[in-house]
């Protein structure tokens, strides 16, 4: 039975309907509920004393208090105790307590009967299961409560979502017609910004094309001072800004026929600023000329007159010429013209002023009689700084022009030039050519590394040239005089090459010795002391071996000579070319002069002859070692190809034969050796001689002991018994016993002179201490071998007799190196 309302069990129920959330349930059965849901044991305890205990149903409240009572009160103590139970309670006493009043169960009548007995007891058993259940249906009526109260909530709840459903309705209405409204507005406002701006446009270009009537009116006004009025510039800047907004605007209407005009403007600005510039600089001109002209005017007046008087009028023409510039880069086609003018006024003007002064002053310095160098430095000094005084005036009035400023400057150079290049090709002094050199370097010196792009027209080839690699700067930064000056430079170094080729020629390949260049070594001797040598190559050659060019062979003197005036004056690529000629030539001279030193009949000409070979070679190889660290931009260091390893390389019996030797004694490779073949050839020479040394310092020694031991080989290589070729053997009388003593006295006899001697020698031919241990070394190896042969045998021939006499090889090696030191 259900306890709710209808109306309110429809409603919840069509709540419940209507939520699509609400998920539907499926009924389970009794059997499913215990499948899914198995009780352990103790669940099923607990219920079955759950049940127990629910099957005693206790008696209502009311009858609560007979609990005390014994288990089977009698019926009348019942019967009283159910009528008493009214509102007044019994009293504790039986015998004081009053009647009860009567209850709604008690019987009308006295029961009589069984069945009247029966009837009140199911209305008393009625009574009892009705209290029993009052508690149940007081929880019915508060749910009811509940339940009503909820569907009077439910209800306001639906009038409250109704009147927010009809306020949201109205709110979006509203949010519409504002929202509308806004787009309205602000449509109309782009519409005002949009006519604004298209108003300002239009406006805006209009300007452009009214300016051309103030422009138009402002040419109009005659007068050459109007250049100088301070709308002037104002106007062309304004112009000039309307000819570049219509050469991007072409598509406008007649914009074609506005940029003709604006440009037409401007061209007759520019032609006034022109004309006002050409007629200021005519009578500046002619009212310096005119002062210049008068009698007495001194230099310091002169100066004044030609540069003071015209940077006054820098002030006033600068800028108007600065303004032509300007446009003349931006229109070249319409006003380079123009400003090309202006500069040939200029330099018409100058050059007019300046000629005459710049002659006198040639002429005062005398071509035809001062010395060469003389002229150069004072022609030159003054022509530089004649220049820089031009570039910085031109610099004054113009800020571009550099084309047609170092023609103009040139030219005035020529009036010193046609005097000074006649001389210079003419020039026969290798020095006096080198100084020029010099002269005109010292002046270029500041900005040779920034010279301009364009390269001067000149007849002179360009490999005799130096290495200049000219950059034009941007603007007029700076005077670059080398451009002045290279046209001279080139003439110098053009016949300083030539004069070196004829001097290498003439006193290298074709000299021919005189008596005393071939006078060693009483040149060594004679030598003054170190302190007082003068070396005139020091500037390249900065090596040790060359502190005594005085006893030098001439040729060697003047190959060195020659390559240290050359190499600052011509390319690295023409200088490598002449020093390997001069390198190989000087060679070849020493060689021959070697070769002449031996046809004397002096005893120790070998001797001597080798070891001026050696001598010359070794600093010949210096110097082809310098100038390929020269070429190579490096600095020698002090083991790169030393005097003494190379030395002891090349006469090494291990690598005396080897190519690649020589080029690792050198520290240098083939790829990158400038001089390698006239390396190659001195290094074969000096390999040569240097064996020559060897054996004339030997040979001497140690060929008595090679002799008497070939002969004693000899005899004993003969065919015949042991006894034969022994008793044949010792009955020679150069094979007894005492010529063998006689033998080893004499060897140490020239030990200690002739070896004493030539170490002597090569200590003074060659001095460098390590130099002469090399070649004393590979002496004493020969000595000692020829000596151990010659000791084997005649410890083998004479049974050990001569072993005291004999000397040791640590002895051998005592006196040998007693006697060389």
């Amino acid at each position: 039975m259900s306890l709710a309302r209808p109306g309110v069990a429809q409603r919840r129920s069509g709540l419940l309907s209507s939520n699509p959330t609400t998920p539907t349930r499926t009924a389970l059965s009794v059997e499913e509920w215990e499948s899914k849901a198995p009780l352990d044991d103790l669940a099923v305890k607990s219920i079955a004393l759950v049940k127990e205990a629910s099957e005693k149903v206790p008696l209502p409240v009311k009858f609560s208090a007979a609990d005390a009572e014994p288990s089977r009160p009698s019926t009348p103590i019942l019967r009283g105790k159910l009528i008493g139970s009214g509102s007044r309670p019994s009293t504790p006493s039986a015998s004081n307590r009053p009647l009860p009043t009567a209850h709604a169960l008690d019987p009308k009548d006295a029961i009589q009967t069984p069945q009247q007995f029966y009837d009140w007891f199911a209305k008393i058993d009625r009574s009892v299961a009705h209290s029993q259940e009052a508690h149940f249906r007081a929880h019915v009526a508060a749910v009811t409560e509940r339940i009503d109260a909820v569907d009077m909530i439910l209800d306001r709840i639906d009038k409250v979502d109704k009147d927010v459903d009809s306020m949201l309705h109205e709110w979006r209405v509203v949010e519409e017609g504002g929202r509308s409204l806004k787009d309205a507005c602000e449509k109309l406002l782009e519409e005002r910004e949009q006519l604004i701006d298209l108003t300002d446009e239009i406006g805006s270009r209009l300007e452009y094309f009214h300016e051309l009537e103030q422009a138009t009116r402002m040419l109009n006004h005659p007068g050459e001072s109007l250049v100088l009025q301070t709308d002037f510039l104002y106007m062309v800047e304004r112009v000039d800004i309307c000819i570049e907004y219509f050469e991007s605007h072409r598509n406008f209407r007649e914009a074609d026929v506005y940029l003709l005009r604006f440009q037409q403007c401007m061209t007759r600005a520019m032609t006034l600023i022109k004309m006002f510039f050409v007629g200021s600089l005519r009578a500046l001109t002619v009212d310096v000329s005119r002062r210049l002209s008068e009698k007495d005017v001194s230099s310091t007046a002169q100066t004044h007159l030609l540069y003071t008087r015209f940077r006054s009028v820098t002030s006033q023409l600068a800028p108007l010429l600065g303004e032509l510039e300007r446009r003349a880069s931006a229109h070249p086609e319409e006003l380079s013209a123009l400003l090309s003018e202006c500069h040939v006024a200029y330099f018409s003007a100058r050059k007019g002023l300046l000629v005459n002064r710049l002659v006198e002053e040639i002429r005062g310095l005398d071509p035809a009689h001062t010395e060469l160098v003389e002229l150069t430095s004072a022609g030159c000094s003054y022509l530089k700084q004649l220049c820089t005084d031009e570039f910085d005036l031109f610099r004054e009035f113009f800020n571009s022009g550099a084309d047609q400023l170092y023609p103009y400057l040139e030219n005035l150079c020529d009036y010193l030039y046609d005097d000074l290049r006649p001389r210079i090709l003419h020039e026969q002094r290798l020095t006096t050519l080198c100084e020029v050199c010099t002269v005109l370097q010292a002046l270029m010196v500041l900005d040779v590394s920034e010279l301009p792009d364009e390269p001067l027209d000149t007849d002179v080839p360009d490999q005799l040239t130096m290495d200049f690699e000219p950059r034009k700067p941007p603007g007029l930064q700076k005077l670059h005089i080398s451009r002045l000056l290279q046209m001279v430079l080139q003439d110098a170094q053009t016949r300083l090459f030539f004069k070196a080729q004829s001097v290498i020629q003439a006193e290298i390949r074709h000299y021919v010795p005189k008596p005393e260049d071939l006078a060693y070594p009483d040149k060594l001797v004679a030598q003054p002391p170190r302190s007082q040598q003068k070396g005139e190559s020091r500037q390249l050659f900065q090596l040790p071996s060359f502190d005594k060019q005085e006893t030098w062979f001439p040729t060697l003197q003047k190959c060195v000579w020659v390559l240290s005036q050359l190499h600052d004056f011509v390319k690295p690529a023409i200088f490598e070319d002449i020093a390997q000629e001069a390198v190989s030539l000087c060679r070849q001279s020493l060689v021959s002069a070697s070769n002449s030193m031996k046809n004397t009949s002096s005893s120790s000409a070998s001797l001597d002859s080798d070891l001026f070979l050696v001598r010359h070679l070794l600093i010949l190889k210096e110097v082809a070692n310098n100038l390929d660290y020269i070429q190579q931009d490096t600095k020698p260091g002090p083991d790169y190809g030393g005097v003494a390893d190379t030395l002891a390389l090349l006469v090494n019996k291990t690598t005396s034969f080897l190519p690649e030797a020589i080029f690792s004694s050198l520290r240098t490779s083939r790829g990158h050796d400038s001089f390698g073949d006239a390396k190659v050839n001195i290094d074969q020479d000096l390999r040569k001689s240097c064996r020559e040394v060897i054996s004339s310092c030997s040979t001497p020694i140690g060929w008595p002991l090679r002799d008497w031991t070939d002969r004693v080989r000899a005899l004993t290589s003969r065919t015949g018994t042991v006894e034969q070729v022994q008793t044949s053997l010792m009955a020679q009388e150069w094979a007894q016993q005492a010529a063998a003593e006689n033998l080893h006295k004499k060897f140490i006899e020239a030990c200690e002179r002739d070896l004493r001697s030539s170490v002597a020698r090569m200590k003074l031919y060659l001095e460098d201490s390590r130099t002469v241990s090399v070649l004393v070394t590979h002496v004493q190896e020969t000595i000692e071998d020829d000596y151990a042969t010659f000791r084997d045998v005649v410890w083998t021939m004479y049974a050990g007799s001569l072993r005291d006499v004999v000397l040791s090889t640590d002895g051998l090696k005592d006196l040998l190196a007693q006697v060389c030191e």
